[in-house]
């Protein structure tokens, strides 16, 4: 194994990298300026790269310091976590990644449930746009959308989600909308990361061509759904993820449920060393705890009779 540097100075890394100064991070961390600046100086050295470029305006990080941080900042913060696990006896702790949507709209009405369900184990859970690096123990278990296309690693469905177009009440009572065809006359959004798109949707439930060009697009599920809700137009996502929005009546199935496209496109993935005796005691019960609907907010909607399932083939 190559010699690693000393934590000190990836610490003193990540510090200024974080706060963009060597003053706001000596503060923090309890040094000197003159400290911090050293540490650096010993980290570009053994690393044998510069980490960051230095002018009157301050410091930002090089292209390579860059890709260094979004290596080394979640090893990082796994140590701190193991660390005060085992200073306040924590011995079953379960590490969770997920993406950002996921994680507010999935996730965190269920957390309650699980924390009744499992009071000894200490949930840890993190939201960011990559995925987890398994070989820096940054999480147990990772949520992943998309391609189950991950060789090395456990892969479990979650659940099974319906993609329909949503729209606010007060948008479908303005517009009138009654017949699938009428989506061409009113703005339609975007969501650009979706294993469905609406020209997949259009081409399922009519003989028309889906528009080219959308009235706003995004590329997080949350961001469609809040402006569908604010009323800018009608957006296409998943049943699942919209479920605190259709229960509080804030959005609605434009054509009900049944002009639905039906995916399994969320996995729960892991190294297959989670998997045995000596892997986390969480491993062979979590998933399933977590696919449950939460007793109190679901999407309350009858399952869709027509549409296919189909397991996620590419990304979009």
């Amino acid at each position: 194994m190559a010699a690693l540097p000393p934590v000190a100075n990836l610490q003193a890394f990540e510090a200024v990298a974080r706060r963009r100064s060597f003053a706001l991070a000596a503060a923090e961390l309890h040094l000197t300026a003159s400290a911090i600046s050293h540490q650096i100086a010993r980290l570009e050295d053994h690393l044998g790269v510069r980490l960051f470029e230095r002018s009157a305006h301050g410091v930002r990080l090089s292209s390579a310091g860059d890709t260094y941080l979004s290596r080394v900042s979640g090893a990082l913060a796994a140590i701190v976590s193991a660390t005060d696990d085992l200073r306040h006896g924590v011995s079953n702790s379960l590490y969770v990644h997920s993406a950002p949507s996921l994680a507010s709209l999935w996730l965190m009405p269920r957390l309650r449930a699980f924390a009744q369900a499992y009071p000894d184990i200490s949930l840890n859970l993190s939201a960011a746009h990559s995925h987890s690096d398994f070989a820096l123990g940054q999480a147990d278990i990772d949520i992943r959308y998309g391609i189950a296309q991950w060789p090395d690693l456990e892969v479990e469905p979650l659940f099974e989600e319906r993609i329909v177009p949503l729209a606010s009440p007060a948008f479908t009572r303005e517009h009138r909308l009654k017949h699938m065809a009428q989506l061409l006359d009113v703005p339609l959004i975007q969501s650009n990361v979706s294993i469905v798109q609406w020209s997949d949707w259009f081409r399922a439930y009519t003989s028309l061509r889906a528009p080219d060009r959308f009235v706003v697009r995004f590329d997080r599920a949350q961001m469609s759904l809040d402006a569908a809700t604010q009323g800018l137009g009608v957006a296409l996502e998943s049943v699942v993820n919209a479920a605190g929005h259709l229960a509080r009546r804030q959005l609605v199935p434009v054509f009900g449920l049944e002009a639905a496209i039906k995916v399994k496109a969320h996995f729960a993935v892991y190294p297959p060393r989670h998997a045995t005796p000596a892997g986390p005691r969480w491993r062979p019960s979590w998933p399933g705890c977590m696919a449950r609907r939460p007793r109190r907010q679901g999407d309350g909607l009858a399952p869709t009779r027509h549409a296919p399932v189909t397991t996620a083939r590419s990304n979009t």
